[in-house]
């Protein structure tokens, strides 16, 4: 019986909600007092069924948590007959848990969000050539397996043969492609753009960085499972006190009245409704303005963050590689966009894709002996002249010349984090694009209002070379920046800044980023990221606004604010009932539930100020 009751919780908060409202609705609008009163004690009964169960668990294993008290307060306040009090009070308790139930199985879900994500299966190349599809479990190290365009790499490994591009997000973060070839090392879970490979297994199963980014996100969540509620920290010396000091009140009194009154009065009810009011008004503020704050725990380790980590990729920058500079050396421009982009929409590579969208719908030339160079470029015919586009190398290696004005246009993009493509035209220099991911607009401003708020520590880990990711830190004047880091590297570098006593906070987007997430005080998710890293987080900035983070931290800073304020209310009240009990001949029962149901209605009110929220601009 108490198993089915404790399983059917929330649906008894929702019944105990629904009698609630019947008895109010009955007394106020239809003067049915009998109707009310039964409506109250029903609701009573049945909200306090599983409160007084999880009473009896703890006190079995000897400890007095708040659930003792509101189940003793409760039973008071029906020898009193309040049955408004017991039912309120039983309802707000059951509620507050709900939520955090709620939240807690929606980040347990993206351990298994991130196992479907996992490789199921490889082609495996046997001895006579021949090519099987085997379980990913049966493969061994030293297999060599094929990997075509469009296929997961199922393991970690090496390219024996073949060449192509390969999507390494899941791993790196990073959007654009990167080539592969004979001796390159790839990753299991990462896509294969277009090509065809044959690797051999260095590393299966749980040896994989894929399985690694799994087993981190485990043990983060396990951990953060175990962190104590703080009003339930706070009863750990609050309930006993007030269960004392009614029973020395009985013993010397031998006044069972005044022993109830004493458990009525000091019944948490204000600082059971008092934080859960600031929570819900706080997450509601946040999910007006585009931010998903997951429960009151991240608000508490939020509004005390000094330290935020930044993915680049998706995070500060936009996600994708976008032409950020052009120049053009002489000659007819409409023709050489014609040709360069007659070539590139020929090519499936991430730099030819941004130069395509960046030139537009325009008149195509006729495109022939089509020539792709191995990690250089593409050299082809159009309209019967030769064009070459590539990178600075394979300008060179073709003898092309590059002026003095072109060579300082290629020594500034390189300086600000460009990939560079060049054209040739009949042997001639012809274009320049700078191409990289662009910095989201506004994020420099935001970076400043997240300063203001305390934020001591800007810090931006990336799996990008350290050129990239040094010039992106100079631009947005982060504290440190890291390049090169893998998602096992990022963790460890989370896991460090905690042991040295700080309060971090992670924002990232991608599935890559997800055991730092976890492993962090705070996990903040970009909306349009992966849902694995949505699901880890514990804040979700919706729509990727990037301005909405300051908003949340103030938010957060507010939110807890009001949390502390509320819990003084309540328990000042609490203490001026008590304190008056003994001291003061007008303090009656009636007075004393008058006092206690106003400090209720305030710290409600207060709470509800969190929905007018706004956090102060930057001057």
């Amino acid at each position: 019986m108490q198993q089915l009751i404790l399983r059917n919780k929330n649906k008894i908060a929702a019944a105990s909600g629904l009698l609630i409202a019947v008895g109010f609705a009955s007394h106020l609008l239809f003067g049915q007092e009998q109707v009310s009163v039964v409506a109250l004690i029903i609701a009573s009964i049945l909200g306090i069924a599983p409160i007084a169960i999880q009473a009896y668990q703890a006190l079995r294993v000897k400890v007095v948590s708040i659930d003792v008290l509101v189940t003793i307060a409760v039973g008071g306040a029906f020898i009193i007959k309040n049955f408004e009090e017991s039912a309120i009070v039983t309802f707000l308790f059951l509620f507050g848990a709900y939520l955090e139930q709620r939240t807690l199985n929606k980040t347990r879900s993206a351990i298994k969000e991130l196992t479907e994500m996992a490789p199921q299966s490889a082609v495996r190349l046997t001895e006579d050539g021949e090519s099987e599809e085997i379980d990913i479990d049966d493969v061994d190290v030293g297999d060599l397996l094929l990997v075509k365009t469009g296929a997961q790499v199922p393991v970690d490994g090496t390219v024996r043969e073949g060449s192509g591009y390969i999507n390494e997000a899941s791993i790196t973060g990073e959007s654009v492609a990167v080539g592969k070839e004979i001796g390159s090392k790839v990753f299991a879970g990462t896509i294969l753009d277009n090509g065809t490979i044959t690797i051999v297994a260095d590393r299966v199963g749980e040896d994989t960085t894929f399985a690694k980014i799994i087993e981190l996100v485990e043990e983060a969540q396990d951990s953060k499972s175990e962190a104590e509620r703080f009003i339930d920290r706070f009863a750990k010396y609050y309930t006993p006190l007030v269960l004392l000091l009614s029973a020395i009140v009985w013993l010397i009194s031998r006044n069972i009245e005044l022993a109830i009154t004493i458990l009525v009065l000091g019944c948490p009810g204000a600082l059971v409704i008092g934080v859960p009011v600031s929570n819900v008004a706080g997450i509601g503020n946040g999910a007006r303005h585009g931010v998903l704050l997951k429960g009151s725990e991240v608000i508490h380790d939020f509004s005390r963050t000094d330290v935020m980590v930044f993915d680049k990729t998706g995070t500060l920058t936009i996600g994708s590689p976008t032409v950020a500079a052009t120049h053009y050396y002489g000659g007819d421009d409409a023709m050489v966009k014609s040709a360069i982009l007659s070539v590139e929409r020929q090519s499936d590579h991430p730099l030819a894709r941004a130069i395509v969208n960046h030139l537009g719908e325009l008149a195509l030339a006729t495109v022939d002996e089509t020539d792709v160079i191995k990690g250089g470029g593409i050299a082809a015919r159009v309209d019967g002249k030769s064009i070459i586009i590539g990178n600075a190398a394979l300008i060179a290696e073709r003898g092309i010349t590059i002026s003095d004005e072109a060579a300082s246009h290629i020594r500034a993009l390189e300086e600000e984090g460009n990939s560079l493509v060049l054209v040739a035209l009949e042997g001639v220099l012809v274009a320049l694009f700078g191409i990289r991911d662009q910095i989201r607009s506004g994020v420099e401003h935001d970076l400043r209002r997240l300063k203001r708020l305390g934020v001591k520590r800007l810090i931006l880990l990336s799996g990008d070379n350290q050129g990239t990711v040094d010039q992106v830190a100079r631009h947005l004047g982060l504290t440190e920046a890291h390049g090169h880091m893998l998602p096992e590297e990022k963790a460890h570098f989370v896991k460090g800044l905690q042991q040295e006593g700080h309060i971090v906070a992670f924002v990232g987007d991608g599935v890559n980023d997800s055991p730092s997430l976890a492993l962090a005080q705070v996990g903040i998710a970009m909306g349009s990221g992966t849902d694995v890293a949505i699901e880890t987080s514990e804040v979700v900035l919706m729509n990727s606004d990037f301005s909405r983070l300051p908003h949340a931290l103030g938010l957060a800073k507010a939110t807890a604010r009001n949390m502390k304020q509320n819990i003084v209310i309540a328990v000042g009240v609490v203490l001026f009932l008590l304190s008056m009990v003994f001291f003061s001949p007008w303090m009656n029962m009636s007075i004393g539930m008058l006092v206690h149901e106003g400090s209720i209605l305030v710290v409600i009110l207060n709470g509800m100020r969190l929905l007018r929220y706004r956090p102060r601009k930057l001057t």
